[in-house]
């Protein structure tokens, strides 16, 4: 499972190389909270414990770390 590097804050960023057949996402990760993010564009897709205000915070930092993200799915998935 790669890591995305360089992300500020409490979660680590990360790809699963079984997803790369699926639309470019992320996952992340905050002790035992989970949850997927759509990259394109920025949406919610699955969630395993976060609050809402939390998710907001996320899909902001997500959005602000977008080409990052971006770059590190074509990297892993080519």
């Amino acid at each position: 499972m790669p890591t995305v590097k360089g992300i500020a804050g409490p979660y680590r960023f990360y790809f699963y190389s079984f997803d790369c057949n699926e639309p470019k996402h992320v996952h992340l990760q905050r002790g035992k909270l989970v949850c997927k993010f759509w990259l394109e564009p920025v949406v919610l897709s699955k969630n395993y414990g976060f609050s809402p205000k939390e998710l907001n915070a996320i899909r902001e930092i997500i959005n602000s770390n977008r080409n990052t993200f971006l770059e590190g799915w074509n990297e892993h998935c080519g």
